[in-house]
């Protein structure tokens, strides 16, 4: 009897050792499992993210071994009067297309989503730039803005009104990036909407329709509250999209060269331009990281804002 017990005693004591044998061999299966993400993101983004940090203090020209200099990327950075127009220009951009894409998406989503025949098609339509190339995008903004030939200045040759130099022109070749990257990118911000508009309870609708609501008021008082965590994601999305605007101006105004890109006489030239300038055509990958570094903390910033100030408009079901 007594070696019964002393049996059971036993078997139960050593349960939890088999049980935690277990879980340590599930663990090392789990382990292995995600083995790969792990070393992509060590090897692909940890480790050059605390690489570029350490150049951010360093001169380094990618072919001899980086020297430490401390602070002096940044200080010359804050002197640099070319990054100070590289930041302006980015924020120009950025104040002109967040606000176009996203209400143009909006209404955009709102047309598109009611019940209609043929919106299929339209919206296959309105995604197509989404998924062409920036090449693909050049060669139908030179068909349209090119200074001699393009369709633009025939339709103001036709009014009778000068032509215009368009991505040549310094105060012009902003707002036209800006109308090309909305008209690239709306499909995306459309699809975003339109997920958010299809959850919307019909009901709502109903019951405003019976206390005679019309459609603006269903808008203001229905639509936007409801989808107001979804114009958050996009503000956040088209801002942070706007900060690392590249292939945009890099193809449009330069046409594949990275020299001229970022005219005329730097108009266009927008931060991530100026830091692949600086890092791959001048060899300064130092100064280069040091941008980088400021780039993030800039984009950092801002989306602090956003989650602090959302809290008063944002809505959440």
């Amino acid at each position: 009897m007594n070696d019964t017990v002393s049996g059971k005693a036993y078997a139960k004591a050593q349960t939890p050792a088999r049980k935690l044998g277990k879980l340590d061999q599930e663990g090392k299966w789990g382990l292995l499992l995600v083995s790969p993400y792990l070393i992509h993101f060590i090897v692909f983004v940890a480790g050059p993210l605390i690489a570029s940090l350490y150049f951010s203090f360093s001169q380094y020209d990618m072919m001899n071994p980086p020297k430490w200099t401390g602070l002096d990327n940044y200080g010359r950075l804050f002197g640099d009067t070319l990054f100070w127009k590289s930041l302006w220009n980015t924020l120009y951009f950025a104040i002109l297309f967040v606000p176009a894409q996203t209400i143009l998406a909006l209404v955009l989503a709102v047309v598109l989503n009611q019940k209609l025949k043929g919106l299929k098609l339209f919206r296959m339509a309105h995604f197509i730039p989404v998924i062409s190339s920036w090449t693909v995008i050049l060669y139908v903004s030179d068909a349209i803005f090119n200074p001699r030939f393009g369709f633009a200045n025939s339709i103001l040759a036709s009014l009778g009104l000068d032509p215009q130099r368009w991505l040549q022109d310094g105060k012009l070749v902003i707002p036209l990036l800006v109308l090309i990257a909305v008209w690239k990118g709306i499909g995306y911000i459309m699809v975003i909407y339109l997920a958010g508009l299809q959850s919307v309870p019909q009901d709502l609708y109903e019951a405003a329709e019976i206390d005679g609501a019309g459609t603006l008021r269903k808008f203001l008082s229905i639509t936007f509250p409801l989808i107001s965590s979804t114009t958050f994601l996009v503000v956040i999305l088209s801002t942070i999209s706007t900060f690392q605007a590249f292939e945009q101006v890099y193809v449009l105004t330069g046409g594949g060269d990275i020299s001229s890109a970022g005219g005329p006489n730097n108009s266009s030239l927008v931060l991530m331009l100026y830091l692949y300038r600086e890092g791959f055509t001048f060899m300064r990958m130092g100064y280069a990281s040091a941008i980088a570094w400021v780039l993030f903390m800039i984009l950092f910033t801002l989306t602090l804002i956003q989650m602090k100030v959302q809290k008063k408009w944002v809505h959440y079901d």
